[in-house]
């Protein structure tokens, strides 16, 4: 009977492993409140939205439902307030990103996990939220070894069509927790002869498009293009021409990824 019961108590073990095994990754951080909006995949850094909505309330159903525009979804929702809910699966691809690329990467769905931020895009970021993004993001990058300068907007990886989280994001204060990346206050002025286009495909974006990618460069990294403007505008479009402090800062970062 003594050995019934341990083949007994083994079986059991087996079926709670099991359950744990399928059971959704998830943060110890955010509320579960599941979407259906999503397929299986593998991630190895973090995108940036903010939702462009009115509430959280708002944001939250469309992530879990279809729109006008098709259904969209992403793995976490931070509210200004700081509450976090996780809408889907880590393992699994949340539908945020859509068309675009980052260095090598050209399905970033399939690479990424998603976080929308509860923001309209005409207004700064509240504490309460930029401060549990930092907690969500020290989660993320521990459980899930990805890299934490691996953090980048919606717009880096889709200039031409995207402007989130926009240029009032503290990417400083990211950068300042050890999240993304970030020129430091004493970089020296690039050299004669340094190529600012090579420096920004080396970061990640695709130069295919200059205009695009350095409105993007110059959102994220100085603040620049707050105003809103309709994607594909014409309006308060940026100059291509590279001035000094992009081609600074570009060294700089270049810099740092060649690790000098």
């Amino acid at each position: 009977m003594r050995g019934r019961g341990v083949l007994v108590a083994a079986f059991a073990m087996a079926l709670v492993l099991a359950g744990c095994a399928g059971a959704p990754q998830r943060s110890p951080l955010a509320a579960w409140s599941p979407s259906k909006n999503h397929d299986a995949r593998h991630a190895t850094i973090i995108v940036l939205h903010h939702t462009q909505m009115a509430s959280f309330e708002e944001a939250l159903a469309t992530l879990k439902s279809a729109n006008d525009q098709g259904r969209v979804s992403a793995h976490y929702l931070v509210a200004e307030d700081g509450r976090i809910v996780q809408l889907v699966d880590e393992r699994a691809r949340a539908w945020h990103a859509g068309i675009g690329r980052w260095g090598a990467l050209t399905d970033l769905n399939d690479a990424s996990i998603g976080i929308e931020l509860d923001n309209d895009g005409t207004e700064p970021f509240a504490e309460a939220q930029v401060a549990a993004l930092i907690r969500l993001l020290d989660d993320l990058c521990t459980r899930l070894t990805i890299p934490r300068t691996a953090v980048i907007a919606h717009a880096d990886l889709a200039p031409t069509r995207k402007a989130d989280p926009s240029a009032y994001f503290p990417w400083a204060r990211l950068a300042a927790a050890g999240f993304g990346e970030w020129p430091r206050a004493d970089a020296p002025p690039a050299p004669e002869g340094f190529d600012p286009v090579l420096a920004l495909a080396l970061l990640g974006y695709d130069t295919r498009d200059l205009p695009a990618a350095l409105a993007a460069f110059r959102r994220r990294f100085r603040g620049m293009g707050t105003a809103p403007t309709p994607v594909g505008s014409d309006e308060g479009a940026l100059p291509v021409a590279f001035d000094d402090e992009d081609r600074r800062l570009l060294f700089d970062l270049r810099q740092q990824r060649l690790g000098r």
